[in-house]
């Protein structure tokens, strides 16, 4: 009797165990919530609030599986107005000023060889365009006098009295020289203007 009693008692703890074990197993095997589960934990929660909101105008969804965010249309292009040719172009620009008179005037001449005169308050004082081969001579002119090595004041000419004065404006540079003291180049320039002054 006290054999099967204890027998009994062996198994009854056998079962008792197996039934913890079991229980102990199986609650191993549940997933615990993590950062990588969809479970209500802190982690989880924080994990999510580290993702970036939406932007403005966005729908909000996540992007397809297996596939980067969708590019942004670019804008239409805006075309580019032509750029002005060199016919149109200012070729140069030089002002007179001073002589006995002490009168001021000024010539702008354009790539294709129309020209300006402008009088002392900028005013149009006369037109009129270049021959095709007087242009060909005052760009050799111009190229010849060298703007971009010549000093911007150049002197050392002889002072004349009642003198004029010229200011030279030609690709980007900007001269400026009394009478005596023009350079043969910037002479040459001159040589090929059209009149300062009405004839």
């Amino acid at each position: 009797m006290r054999t099967l009693r204890a027998v009994a008692v062996v198994l009854l703890s056998a079962v008792a165990l197996t039934g913890c074990g079991s229980g102990g197993d199986g609650s191993d095997d549940k997933p615990t919530a993590g950062p990588s589960s969809g479970g209500g934990s802190s982690s989880g929660t924080a994990s999510a609030s580290a993702q970036p909101s939406p932007g403005p105008g966005s729908s909000g969804s996540a992007d397809p599986p297996g596939q980067g965010p969708t590019s942004t249309p670019a804008a239409p292009s805006v075309p580019v107005p032509p750029a002005p040719s060199s016919a149109l172009e200012r070729l140069v620009t030089v002002t007179r000023s001073g002589g006995f008179a002490g009168r001021t005037s000024s010539l702008l001449v354009k790539g294709d060889g129309s020209w300006t005169r402008l009088d002392g308050q900028a005013r149009p004082a006369g037109t009129g365009k270049l021959s095709a081969d007087r242009v060909e001579k005052l760009r050799a002119a111009l190229r010849k006098a060298d703007f971009a090595h010549l000093p911007r004041v150049p002197k050392g000419g002889a002072t004349i009295f009642d003198g004029f004065s010229y200011a030279f404006v030609h690709g980007g540079y900007e001269v400026a020289a009394e009478q005596g003291s023009l350079t043969p180049g910037l002479q040459g320039v001159l040589d090929e203007l059209p009149p300062f002054e009405a004839g």
